[in-house]
């Protein structure tokens, strides 16, 4: 599939209280190649979540220009909470959003580790086994472009931790383009092939960074954090962001 670019001018809301407009974006240019795992990072209110929803066609009322290549591509969205359907099973839920073969489903099952939980309902699972079940159902639809705000960031640290590894495994087997929204940087630094950082009021890039740490040596908290701080010595504009 072709690169994806992105530029939107202005994005902004009407105050209902008194009739004012309120910019939340302006001037925001990025985009993704083949392939690429790219994490948005700033401050929680920022407007990250109006991009992924701008993206995903649920809203149309921006000025600017999305290219989404030369075909329209398929499209996941994982959002903040996962969204199931409480009276579908776990594999009923991944099988909603496409039509899986056993295998497929199977697969996706093995790979999330919801094998013993296929035919569970959601108020039976733990919030961690719920994100791994949205995630799974993202997948099922083999997503040329997948978005994913922050899916993450309610759950404790060693549950994240094992549903991060779980997300990038995935997507090794079956890679394709992913906008990742965080502003937790460990988070970023552990999951992206590339950051971009975003200021706010209204939101535009501030500075786009490779993330050149072996994705081997990325579940060594020791090896994450020098890399952070190392990215505060080379890039201390990116300090007031977090």
């Amino acid at each position: 599939m072709d690169d994806i670019s992105i530029q939107i001018e202005d994005k902004s809301y009407l105050n209902s209280a008194d009739n004012s407009s309120k910019q939340i974006i302006k001037n925001l240019n990025l985009s993704l190649k083949a392939n690429e795992f790219v994490c948005l990072v700033g401050h929680s209110g920022c407007g990250k979540t109006s991009l992924l929803n701008i993206l995903s066609g649920l809203d149309l009322d921006f000025t600017g220009k999305i290219n989404l290549g030369s075909t329209e591509p398929k499209m996941g969205y994982i959002f903040q909470s996962p969204r199931l359907l409480p009276w579908r099973t776990v594999a009923e839920n991944i099988s909603l959003a496409s039509s899986c073969t056993d295998e497929s489903l199977n697969f996706l099952l093995d790979s999330m580790g919801l094998s013993h939980e296929k035919e569970h309902y959601p108020t039976q699972l733990s919030l961690g086994m719920s994100r791994r079940v949205a995630i799974a159902r993202a997948f099922a639809t083999d997503p040329d472009l997948l978005l994913m705000d922050e899916p993450f960031v309610s759950l404790d640290s060693p549950t994240a931790r094992r549903v991060r590894q779980l997300l990038v495994d995935l997507w090794l087997k079956r890679p394709h383009k992913v906008l990742f929204v965080t502003h937790d940087l460990r988070e970023a630094i552990t999951l992206a092939d590339r950051l971009i950082f975003l200021e706010s009021k209204p939101m535009t890039v501030l500075k786009e960074i490779a993330v050149t740490l072996p994705r081997g040596e990325r579940d060594n908290e020791l090896k994450i954090e020098q890399f952070k701080q190392q990215l505060f010595i080379d890039y201390p504009e990116i300090h007031t962001l977090l």
